[in-house]
């Protein structure tokens, strides 16, 4: 080859190899479902890297553009934890980049930018992002970085909880008799890295992308606090049922879900507080890893194949009726209007809720997720796949198939006095206030009959 052409190549590509020297050596921790600084096993693992540390998030657009509520609290959630964390790592000399797209041509962006060492996030469960991790984990690799992943929103996951001979559990109460003969202080010991926030990439703060330029609006929260009292924890089983108690339950369930508080310090509180408490972390658990060991829960499917065989009505009208909480009972419209006004509902009512409409109504569970994954704050696809499986008795270790809950019942016991529903439902005495969409007792005949012949023809 002459020389002179030799030369000329070298001159050519000299230009890019200078800008790849130059570019900042770094590794990125990439935050999804862990909104916080304190107690993060990614975060940890990359501040040990040895580079610089950059945070990241991506609003992906895979999933906000499925999203036809453009006043999703979520929304709103997510951009209120981004900012506080931001306010930290600005104090730190550092900053959050903050991204609206697709995670593929965000890092692209990211690459063009930096020398990429390593990618540090959480394990994500969810079948979405199990396709998302793997496709961004090749991406990397075409750039000489790797994906490297970490437990952080459980305190078991995956194989750490399953029988002796390596299956997995399908029922609750030997799971939790597992979980927590398993565990030890290591689980649920914190990870410090406040002694390594020195290692954060320093560069001016970097604006955070506006709730109104990705088509959102800003929305009032119900509970943003994320402090939760011992008071709470401590008498959690004698007042978890009541849903017109105002600190009866601890609502850290959308704090778990986007991880603005560790599940490890909630273990360790449980642990010393409230044996309950620590039983309704450990459920958590569980239909985590149900969603993982059977992951066909997560995409539609009942856990007992023998249910997809029930010949649910489906009546829309009477599915409109229950999602605007106008099915004449009262405690079952309380919780849906609940829900529909500030995105929470409380756990008792979600089970009574989740029990007419697949037992009173006949509707397909199913319809009843979808719905929830859409108006629930704390909404956890293996947590609400979870419950609606258990109160349609299509899940695993569910309420048997001729348990159905009596909302009158229910509401004599849970709240006798009637002041969630006068909250809620204030017109349920007047004329006004329609009669019971269905007859209980001809609700619970004609589901007994229906779901006895659908298991019938399964044997």
């Amino acid at each position: 080859m002459p020389q002179q052409f030799c030369w000329g190549i070298f001159l050519t590509i000299l230009p890019l190899l200078c800008y790849d020297v130059m570019k900042q050596e770094i590794v990125i921790c990439w935050f999804r479902r862990d909104l916080r600084l304190n107690d993060n096993a990614a975060l940890y693992h990359a501040l040990q890297s040895g580079y610089p540390v950059l945070p990241v998030f991506i609003f992906d657009r895979n999933i906000l553009d499925k999203l036809e509520n453009k006043t999703d609290r979520r929304v709103t959630f997510i951009h209120a934890a981004l900012h506080d964390m931001q306010a930290h790592l600005q104090q730190l000399g550092s900053t959050m980049e903050v991204y609206y797209g697709y995670p593929q041509e965000v890092y692209r962006t990211l690459l063009s930018r930096y020398a990429v060492k390593a990618v540090y996030t959480n394990h994500d469960y969810e079948p979405y992002a199990l396709e998302r991790d793997a496709l961004i984990k090749d991406y990397l690799l075409q750039y000489g970085a790797d994906l490297l992943t970490f437990k952080d929103q459980v305190i078991f996951e995956k194989d750490e909880v399953v029988k002796d001979d390596g299956k997995p559990y399908t029922v609750f109460s030997p799971y939790g008799r597992k979980w927590r003969a398993t565990l030890t202080p290591f689980h649920v010991k914190a990870y410090p890295t406040e002694k390594y926030f020195s290692t954060f990439y320093k560069q001016e703060a970097v604006p955070i992308p506006t709730l109104a330029s990705m088509g959102f609006q800003a929305m009032d929260l119900p509970f943003p606090t994320k402090q939760l009292a011992n008071d709470i924890i401590l008498h959690y089983a004698k007042n978890r049922d009541f849903p017109a108690l105002e600190n009866g339950t601890s609502k850290m369930g959308v704090h778990l879900r986007f991880g603005t508080v560790s599940i490890r310090e909630l273990g360790r509180r449980a642990l010393t507080l409230n044996d309950t408490y620590l039983n309704e972390l450990i459920w958590r658990d569980f239909y985590h890893a149900i969603l993982w060991h059977f992951p066909t829960v997560g995409k539609g499917k009942s856990f007992k194949p023998e249910y997809e065989a029930i010949e649910w009505i489906n009546d829309e009208d009477q599915f409109k009726r229950w999602c605007e909480g106008n099915t004449g009972y009262p405690i079952v419209d309380a919780g849906m209007r609940e829900l529909n006004a500030t995105g929470y509902m409380h756990n008792r009512v979600r089970m009574i809720v989740a029990s007419f409409l697949t037992k009173h109504l006949l509707i397909d569970w199913r319809w009843g997720e979808a719905y929830f994954s859409e108006k629930l704050l704390d909404f956890d696809l293996a947590a609400n796949n979870g419950g609606w499986q258990w109160a349609s008795s299509s899940g695993c270790d569910a309420a048997p198939y001729f348990r159905v809950f009596n909302p009158y019942l229910q509401t004599e016991k849970f709240d006798k006095e009637l002041k969630y529903v006068k909250k809620w439902v204030p017109e349920f005495m007047e004329f006004t206030y329609p009669k019971p969409i269905v007859p209980h007792e001809a609700a619970r005949k004609r589901v007994l009959e229906v779901y006895a012949k659908a298991l019938k023809g399964n044997q």
